[in-house]
């Protein structure tokens, strides 16, 4: 029998998922298939609406070996795992002559620990566990999280977090989990036969496909103990986000409260010098946090080195001593003593990088007006990484509607460790990139305005002619606005100011209720506006009427005071680069790409990304950030985008009326 071409399996899988076959899914699931073959890497752009779900996933099940397939979202997870893979699958089942197993997997703290929810958990305070169960009044919320946890226990058949619906709070899911750390592994636990965490790694091995996330592949890189089973094959969807998770990931972080907690859970298990030792320099620790104001610390105080050495010097003490004393006396001790050593752990080994010093480190205080002040440490760069774990044994696709930016993909290339592209070196892995556009006509679709006559914004100055600006916008649009801003001051501020001004469009906040729950009402109700910061500008899905203006406050550069960011242009600038264009322009094209890209999310969308920051008419840089955007029609006329507006308006209102009349006369008849 013929092998099923490539072409013939597409075709098949579209049908099964009820799309339509598109000229840039057929060109990136080629492409796929030969850099599969070839053990070679790819960049692909795919717009939305290319459906790049499948450019991937057919080529990869064609292939036969294993593939791993890593995405930022638990939206996309549960999208392939509960939609696409099960289709995909039956539709090829009759052309491939076999079923390919998929599976997802993600990090043990996402799954249910039966020893903790039946045994409890170790308190810190006192010997022994306490019942968290009777701990929590079944009246609060935290108690009634905690019993609906204990009957979905005895129902689920994967024990993970995002299958609870509705979810409970983190305090209340970190009462029943535990992270790889203070695990007791499947050979010690009185559970390990039915682990829900064991049982997905189990499924994983025996699966073709593997779908997890960014951060599990970050530990996977670099943490050294594969948590990943073997795989020939990596994709990495909504890739722009992976160089900002895998950092995430290796970040560090120390705080009084973690050290105090620490201490307490060590306290009981060694003898009395060890934890005294531990109090003495938790409480050393602890007074000098007191006085930490945020921002970068390019060289260690001295009064910070001798804190963080006493930090280390007794952690080792008390890792040494947790290893040969046992107590009888306290309950489950071996569950008491992985998670006083987890927490020890962690204290030690980030004292100790810190105190390292490494050049390719960054250390900064930062300060939260709830949390109070911690001290972090962060790789100023992850390339290196990314070049060594990521692209060495393997072919690897990365894809996301937003990786050419400033009319190629060499800046997302350089963040990955991948040299320009087409240029050959010993250590530098060969890529290409490839754009497969979009099936949407953005020029017809959609208008780029930048508002050039405002004023240049400042840094936390009186922005009150954009405000005028805005409300004109929205008034003109009908309601029907995402807004978009760079900071939850900024997001606050135009919400209670609009809200005054223009109360016939009710303004949703972001904060003020769940996420989801807010992306439901403003797609709900054509008048209504959603304003907020970061996770609007890449989470919101709402395609059709509700949503035909999309404005950004300013340019979203990071804070000229982010102790990361700033590094890291330095960085650049010490080595020759134009630090700003490399990572401030680079920061902000990639969350105005992603932003532009809430306006048009289906063939029939129409309307207006508003840009309130003249900068990107009048700047240099303005043409690099222009040309990371959809190829919307541009222009600066404030009258033009007012009479498209009201246009769009009306249109949208004549369709909402055509579609009512119908349905009122059925209810009248």
């Amino acid at each position: 029998m013929t092998k099923p071409s490539l072409p013939e399996l597409l075709h098949a899988a579209v049908a099964a998922v009820g799309g339509t076959e598109r000229p840039g899914q057929v060109t990136m699931a080629e492409s796929v298939a030969e850099a599969i073959d070839d053990g070679s890497h790819l960049l692909v752009q795919a717009g939305t609406g290319t459906g790049k779900s499948l450019g991937y996933l057919v080529p990869a099940l064609a292939h036969g070996e294993r593939v791993v397939v890593a995405t930022a979202t638990l939206a996309l997870q549960r999208q392939l795992v509960e939609r696409d893979l099960p289709r995909t699958v039956d539709a090829l089942h009759p052309l491939l002559r076999r079923r390919p197993e998929f599976a997802m997997l993600k990090g043990r703290s996402n799954y249910l620990c039966l020893h903790r929810l039946h045994e409890g958990m170790p308190q810190d305070e006192e010997d022994g566990l306490f019942d968290q169960f009777e701990a929590a009044a079944p009246t609060s919320k935290l108690g009634q999280d905690l019993l609906r946890l204990r009957d979905w226990s005895d129902e689920t058949e994967t024990g993970d977090r995002d299958d609870l619906t509705p979810g409970v709070s983190d305090r209340a899911w970190a009462q029943i989990s535990v992270s790889s750390r203070e695990c007791l592994g499947a050979t010690k636990c009185a559970y390990g036969a039915e682990c829900f965490a064991e049982a997905a790694r189990e499924r994983a091995k025996l699966a073709e496909v593997v779908v997890t996330n960014h951060a599990l592949l970050a530990i996977d890189a670099i943490e050294g103990a594969p948590v990943l089973p073997q795989h020939e094959v990596l994709i990495v969807d909504e890739a722009h986000e992976l160089v900002s998770r895998v950092t995430g990931v290796a970040t560090g972080e120390l705080t009084p409260g973690q050290v105090n907690r620490a201490v307490r859970r060590a306290a009981k298990l060694v003898n009395e010098k060890a934890a005294d030792q531990l109090q003495t320099a938790a409480e050393g620790f602890e007074r000098l946090m007191e006085l930490a104001l945020p921002g970068r610390l390019e060289e260690i105080p001295e009064d910070l080195g001798y804190a963080l050495m006493t930090l280390r010097d007794a952690s080792r003490t008390v890792i040494s001593a947790l290893g040969t004393t046992r107590d009888k006396s306290v309950q489950d001790e071996d569950a008491v003593r992985k998670q006083a050593l987890a927490s020890v752990e962690t204290v030690h080994d980030v004292a100790e990088r810190v105190l390292n010093g490494s050049e390719w480190d960054v250390v900064w205080y930062e300060r939260h007006d709830r949390f109070g002040a911690s001290l972090r440490i962060a790789p100023m760069s992850v390339s290196g990484l990314l070049r060594e774990k990521l692209f060495a044994d393997r072919a690897v696709v990365l894809t996301s509607a937003t990786l050419k930016l400033g009319g190629d993909f060499n800046g997302v290339g350089a963040s990955l460790g991948l040299g320009p592209e087409g240029v050959e070196g010993e250590d530098l892995p060969q890529w290409k990139g490839l754009d497969v556009g979009s099936p949407f006509d953005y020029r017809k679709q959609g208008i780029l305005y930048v508002a050039k006559h405002l004023s240049r914004p400042a840094r936390d100055g009186d922005r009150g002619d954009m405000l005028d600006e805005l409300t004109e916008l929205i008034q003109a649009a009908g309601g029907r606005t995402l807004g978009l801003f760079s900071s939850m001051r900024a997001a606050q501020l135009a919400a209670e100011d609009l809200r005054v001004r223009i109360p016939e469009y009710p303004i949703l906040l972001q904060g003020e209720e769940t996420l989801g729950e807010l992306i439901k009402n403003f797609a709900a109700d054509p008048k209504t506006c959603l304003f907020g910061t970061l996770s609007l500008w890449q989470g919101v899905d709402v395609p059709g009427p509700s949503c035909q203006l999309v404005v950004m406050d300013k340019i979203p550069f990071p804070r000229p005071d982010d102790p990361l960011m700033s590094a890291r242009q330095k960085a650049v600038e010490d080595a020759g680069g134009n630090g700003f264009m490399a990572v401030a322009a680079t920061h902000a094209a990639l969350l105005m790409a992603q932003g532009a890209g809430r306006l048009v999310r289906a063939s029939g969308d129409r309307g207006v990304v508003a840009v309130l920051d003249q900068r990107l008419a009048t700047a240099r840089y303005g043409s690099y950030l222009k040309a990371s955007l959809p190829e919307f029609w541009y222009t600066t006329d404030r009258n033009q985008v007012r009479r498209s507006l009201s246009a769009i308006d009306a249109a949208a209102k004549q369709a909402e009326e055509a579609v009512r009349q119908p349905e009122e006369a059925e209810g009248s008849s």
